[in-house]
């Protein structure tokens, strides 16, 4: 299976019922799709997902119309990952009494992520021991280098964690497997923080978990719920956790932007004909 790096063009036929072509160049770093309410943003972002297989695989599956064209172009995968930011309640909670986790902890679609992305973060820890104990083991003069080389990520997203969450005093307890906060001698669970705490650790730990390697982050307004320091950071903090990865979003907010990344907004009607 061969990967791409990023994607460099979409390019959607007949947009809206036989209306507007769309063509957009893609920035190997950031891209940020802007415009008028109903204009199509979340619509282009939906057509890609939804011809991404499971898997990743895209040319056999991509809808009618859609062309993706990737760095290297015979690259036939991509692995991508999809953040929305909508905290909804539940709908199928059937569905969710069948997981292993107390019915009452999950209660809103940011609930279910986190869950399954504690699950993800457990077998990410397991990889990167697993890579750790064989550097050690390798006999080589910088093993231990390469040991804190492997180990810096999972620190960088602990650090980034604690400085968002100081000035209500949480803090991750580093000794945990899975991820728990302490706050004035108490500890919580993931599922106890804001709306804002949590749409921020599904996004950092969405990045985290693909362990450094090139990747596509769709993400649909991802500013709901931030608080707007948050907003601001938040494409600088991606990038920090994983500098391989290609961000494309949709916005509304201006403060999104404004750490230096307006260069990398593209209107609606700019990629339209």
């Amino acid at each position: 299976m061969k990967y791409s790096e990023y994607i460099k063009q979409i390019e959607i036929d007949s947009l809206w019922s036989g209306k507007r072509h769309i063509v957009w160049n893609l920035d190997r770093k950031v891209n940020i799709l802007s415009g008028i309410n109903g204009v199509g943003k979340s619509t282009i972002l939906n057509k890609v997902i939804r011809g991404l297989s499971a898997g990743g695989e895209f040319p056999s599956h991509m809808l009618k119309g859609v062309r993706l064209t990737v760095e290297p172009e015979d690259a036939r995968w991509i692995r991508y990952d999809v953040i929305r930011s909508f905290d909804r309640p539940l709908l199928n909670l059937d569905a969710v009494g069948k997981l292993n986790t107390a019915l009452s902890d999950l209660t809103t679609e940011l609930d279910l992520q986190l869950f399954f992305l504690q699950r993800k973060y457990l077998d990410y820890q397991v990889n990167i021991g697993n890579r750790i104990i064989a550097s050690l083991q390798s006999g080589e003069a910088d093993a231990a280098l390469q040991a804190q080389q492997i180990s810096a990520p999972k620190t960088t997203f602990q650090n980034l964690i604690d400085d968002l969450f100081s000035q209500t005093g949480k803090k991750i307890v580093r000794t945990e497997n899975e991820i728990r906060f302490s706050q004035i001698g108490e500890t919580l669970t993931p599922y106890q923080l804001s709306s804002g705490e949590k749409q921020m650790l599904v996004i950092l730990l969405t990045v985290l978990v693909e362990d450094q390697q090139p990747y596509v982050l769709f993400m649909d307004e991802p500013e709901v719920s931030l608080h707007i320091d948050w907003q601001q950071r938040l494409i600088d903090l991606i990038l920090t956790l994983n500098p391989n990865v290609q961000i494309i979003l949709t916005t509304h907010s201006p403060a999104v932007i404004m750490n230096g990344w307006a260069d990398c907004v593209t209107e609606v009607s700019d990629i339209t004909d």
